[in-house]
């Protein structure tokens, strides 16, 4: 066989990249396993983390600081961990993100966040110990540095393997499956975060069967969001099951694997205690949703969408949709005094849309434009609907609405009705405006679960939510003396 010049080289290469790849396994002490993480080393980690962390707290609502006890609290709970761990030093940071999604997640270098929506539905220290203890696990574990690692590996060989065969579809192929192999973590990695943050709440003291206790919370939390949504299958808001796919049989196995269920610290009702007042819900700083009305008290105005949509408020929109497929985007958009409204949606906000119907229209006072279209998205065509309300001299609020055609005439009616709902509030009406809270009771002799729910300001599913909130079963009955969670201002 002859080898061409060409050929040589590329092959050379390719054995170069093979050699980097078993130079760079290193044994992880938390795990015992030699990992490969040669194209990420712990300096870049801590790098990443410095980097990623401001911007991931701003595309997460920030900081919640509006309890600066309960962020000291999370703090002290994940440096008790952290001193049991294989890596006691430096030290971790602990950060309550201000967001109503039952979340938690890490970066490279050591810094932790849980949502203030995680809190709320936790029931126990022990619990919060625990998600905090699963994500350690994967810093300490360099999940993140073995995933990029093997990112970087697979498009190296996908480099060398496409230029010693001449190939351009065998490289391109192999980065395809390098991008899916670095998506999340993996199974191996999600149960070794488990064992991980197991033997951290055995080794701090905490019953380490308060992760399957909060993972059963988190399943019925995500199947009744499902159930309010009107949907089945995902989840229509970003929860901890999406980046961390675990089950009750898994938790079982990594207690199983840190030598089993040992007695521990539960700590439900000190936990409890300090929770009581934590903003629950919405941020009035972003707007709060009561039902079908969306009202912004900092902002100033008002709407109500359709019946039968959901609503989602977002750090950049708020969005509805039905089950229909029709879908509600309202934004707000700078917009300098002195162009019209309906020039602002041909000309700046969607000029390459085919408009038509453009039509200039009052609503409650405030000039507005409306404008139509037929546009061809990846589900069909659809009818869009365009609205630009001058809210003030700078200001412009905006509906974007995406109906199915078949749906379009039996939705104009309530689509209008909710384009002149949009209206300013005084600033009396909105100092009326007050969050949601979580508030503390303690079960007397005779309440009941029905009784208490009622109490619960929750515009549906009071029940079942106040289950889930508490950690009870379908059938679970109350004891008096129990410390409750309920839902008020």
């Amino acid at each position: 066989m002859t080898i061409r010049p060409r050929g040589l080289v590329s092959l050379l290469g390719a054995l170069a990249f093979l050699a980097v790849g078993l130079a760079g396994c290193t044994v992880n002490p938390a795990t015992g396993k030699q990992d490969f993480t040669a194209f990420m080393s712990p300096e870049q980690e801590a790098k990443v983390g410095r980097e990623q962390n401001p911007k991931l707290l701003a595309a997460f609502g920030g900081a919640y600081d509006e309890r600066p006890a309960l962020s000291r609290y999370v703090t002290e709970i994940g440096r008790r961990l952290q001193a049991v761990s294989e890596k006691p030093s430096p030290p971790f940071t602990f950060t309550i993100v201000n967001s109503d999604t039952v979340n938690a997640f890490a970066l490279p270098g050591g810094y932790i966040y849980v949502t203030r929506g995680l809190l709320a539905l936790a029931n126990s220290e022990a619990e919060i110990a625990g998600v905090i203890g699963h994500e350690m696990g994967h810093v300490i574990a360099r999940h993140t540095a073995q995933r990029y690692s093997r990112g970087v590996l697979a498009q190296l060989g996908a480099l060398a393997v496409g230029a010693a065969t001449g190939s351009r579809s065998i490289a391109q192929l192999a980065n395809l499956g390098a991008a899916a192999y670095v998506q999340g973590f993996s199974r191996e990695q999600e149960l070794e975060a488990d064992s991980l943050g197991v033997r951290y709440l055995a080794r701090a003291g905490y019953d380490p069967r308060a992760m399957a206790s909060f993972l059963e919370s988190l399943e019925a939390d995500s199947k009744l969001a499902r159930r309010i949504a009107g949907k089945e299958g995902r989840d229509p808001a970003a929860s901890l099951f999406a980046s961390h796919p675990r089950t009750a049989r898994r938790i079982a196995q990594a207690v199983a694997r840190a030598g089993g269920a040992r007695a521990g610290k539960v700590g439900h009702d000190s936990y409890l205690l300090r929770l009581d007042g934590t903003l629950w819900g919405d941020d009035p700083d972003q707007g709060i949703r009561r039902g079908r009305e969306f009202i912004h008290p900092k902002l100033r105005f008002r709407f109500e969408v359709p019946p039968d949509f959901h609503m989602r408020n977002t750090s950049k929109a708020v969005v509805a949709v039905a089950r229909n497929g029709a879908a509600i985007v309202f934004d707000g958009a700078r917009v300098p005094a002195g162009i019209a409204m309906a020039d602002h949606i041909t000309v700046q906000w969607f000029p390459k849309v085919a408009w038509r119907d453009v039509e200039a229209i009052t609503v409650n006072g405030m000039a507005a434009a409306t404008a139509a279209a037929r546009v061809n998205t990846r589900q069909g065509p659809r009818d869009l609907r365009a609205i630009a309300i001058r809210f003030d001299r700078n200001q412009v609020y905006r509906f974007l609405i995406l109906t199915p055609p078949e749906a379009t005439a039996g939705l104009n009616e309530a689509l209008r009705r909710m384009t002149y709902s949009f209206r300013a509030l005084s600033a009396e009406e909105a100092a009326k405006v007050k969050p949601l809270r979580v508030r503390i009771h303690e079960v007397e002799a005779g309440e009941t679960v029905a009784r208490l729910a009622a109490r619960m300001a929750v515009p549906d599913y009071k029940v079942e939510r106040f289950r889930v909130l508490n950690g009870l079963g379908p059938n679970e009955a109350l004891r008096p003396g129990r410390l409750v969670k309920l839902i008020g201002e």
